[in-house]
This record gives structure tokens, C-alpha cells and sequence, in this order.
């Protein structure tokens, strides 16, 4: 069994195996603007991990312990927080593709609180994002592969050969292989990617589902939408899927752990 990186704690406490918020006192000040509270503390977490990273003192630890900030950031202003399944990535003792629905930009944001301190771990992410003033210096220093979601045979390359090296490499990917963010799950739009990389790094497939929309999706900039504290964010880990032959089968495999959480979850 692979244990936690020693380096990289862990800071969310589980209990059974599962995360919940603790009862949390929200200030009178955020529950009347919790948008408004929660980006200051956002953006200021951002600014300072900003300078680090282009200082070249954005390690894996300054990662996962920003990207907890922004947990207890959103719980501050009344929204909880519930993650299950860790011990399914505990229980690995090779890297893997982490394959999960995509909601909002939450779970690019907080999800290295979670897997980093069990494993080294990177994302698939837009190009765009990438080349934000805001986010730039910070996703570049995680070693993430880009994509640019308007060239398929492209992207396909790129998170073949990216993710192939980074997996050699001892690094887990995170792949969210829907065409768009989106609030509903539909797996005529959730391709196959990341069970074709696991199938070609020899390594398991661990399915994430996600319902994120208490961050949600602006109307001018998607990546600043709407605090919604009425809203529970949930992460869901599932055991590791073994990926064989052409993949098909494992990939629906995926698909239906996700529509069962969601259905759960709704």
C-alpha cells in the first residue's frame, strides 16, 4: 500500500474514511455577500501563490496547502464540503488517471488538497488557463499537460505523450475529458481519453465523480461565477479500475459510477 507523502500533509481530517465540514460560525458579512467575501480571500490566496511561483518557491506542498485555503474559504462563507473514497487512492501502489466529470472551476482548484498529499499528481488543463494572467505562474509550475479543446487529434497527442512521461515519471494524472464545463452529466460528451491513457501506461484508472456547482459558472468570465452557500460541494473517489484490451467496457465502467454518485447526490 502506498502511503502518504511525508512531505506533503494532509489537512483535511476524515473520519471513516470520509471529509465533512465541521459546523462552521459564517460571519454576518458573508452570509449577506458570500461572493463577494470569498473572492477577496480567492484572489488574495492567488496573489500570494503567484509570487511564490514565480519566485520558484511554489513546491507541491505550497500547492496542496493553497489549494485547502480555498476549501476553507468556501466553508467560511457557509458552503460544506464532502469527500469519500480517499482510501480507494490510499490503497494504490502505482500512479494512475484520475478520471472525473467536469463541473466548475472549483474542482481544478482544490482537488490538490486532497490527492496530493496521498500521491504525486498533475491535470489536463486548457491552454487558456494556463495562459491567464491570474493563474499563469501557478499552473505552469505543477507541470500540467495543455490542451486547447479546438484540436482534437491534437490534444489526443498530447495527452498521450504528456501523460505517458508523467506516469513513467511516478506522476498521477487528472483528466476531465467532457467537451465543456457543465452543471448536468451527459456521457455522450465524456470521451474516452483517460482510459486510453491508462491503457497505454499500464496503470489503473480511479473514477472521480464531482457536483461542484456551489461555485458556478460566470456569465463574463466562466472561471468567476456565482458563491451559492445553500450547496454542498461533494468529491466521490472510486475503487480502481484494472483497464484491459480496448477499454470499452471500463470506460462505461466509469460513466456509471459517476451517473449513480450524481443520482445519489440529487
Amino acid at each position: 500500500m502506498q502511503t502518504n507523502d511525508s512531505n506533503v500533509p494532509e489537512m483535511l481530517v476524515y473520519s471513516e474514511g470520509v471529509y465533512r465540514t465541521a459546523p462552521t460560525r459564517v460571519s454576518w458579512l458573508s452570509r449577506v455577500f458570500p461572493s463577494l467575501n470569498f473572492y477577496r480571500k480567492f484572489g488574495w490566496n492567488v496573489y500570494k501563490s503567484s509570487i511564490k511561483a514565480r519566485q520558484g518557491e511554489y513546491d507541491d506542498a505550497e500547492w496542496s496547502r493553497s489549494s485547502h485555503e480555498v476549501i476553507t474559504a468556501l466553508e467560511s462563507v457557509g458552503v460544506k464540503t464532502e469527500v469519500s473514497g480517499i482510501d480507494n487512492v490510499r490503497s494504490l501502489n502505482s500512479p494512475c488517471v484520475f478520471v472525473g466529470n467536469h463541473m466548475s472551476t472549483l474542482e481544478t482548484i482544490v482537488m490538490a488538497s486532497i490527492i496530493r498529499p496521498v500521491l504525486p499528481v498533475t491535470f489536463v488543463v486548457k491552454q487558456s488557463l494556463i495562459d491567464y494572467p491570474m493563474f499563469r505562474h501557478i499552473l505552469r509550475s505543477r507541470n500540467p499537460i495543455a490542451v486547447s479543446r479546438d484540436h482534437p487529434r491534437e490534444d489526443f497527442k498530447a495527452v498521450m505523450e504528456g501523460g505517458l512521461s508523467r506516469l513513467k515519471a511516478g506522476i498521477s494524472i487528472v483528466v476531465f475529458p467532457q467537451t465543456t464545463r457543465s452543471v448536468t452529466f451527459d456521457p455522450a460528451q465524456f470521451n474516452s481519453i483517460g482510459v486510453k491513457l491508462a491503457l497505454r501506461a499500464a496503470v489503473p484508472v480511479v473514477p472521480i465523480a464531482l457536483l461542484t456547482d456551489a461555485w458556478g459558472n460566470g456569465k463574463r468570465i466562466k472561471e468567476f461565477g456565482r458563491i451559492d452557500p445553500t450547496k454542498t460541494v461533494r468529491f466521490a473517489f472510486g475503487e480502481p479500475i484494472t483497464i484491459e484490451d480496448r477499454s470499452a467496457r471500463q470506460h462505461q465502467q466509469v460513466i456509471e459510477f459517476i451517473e449513480s454518485k450524481l443520482a445519489q447526490w440529487r
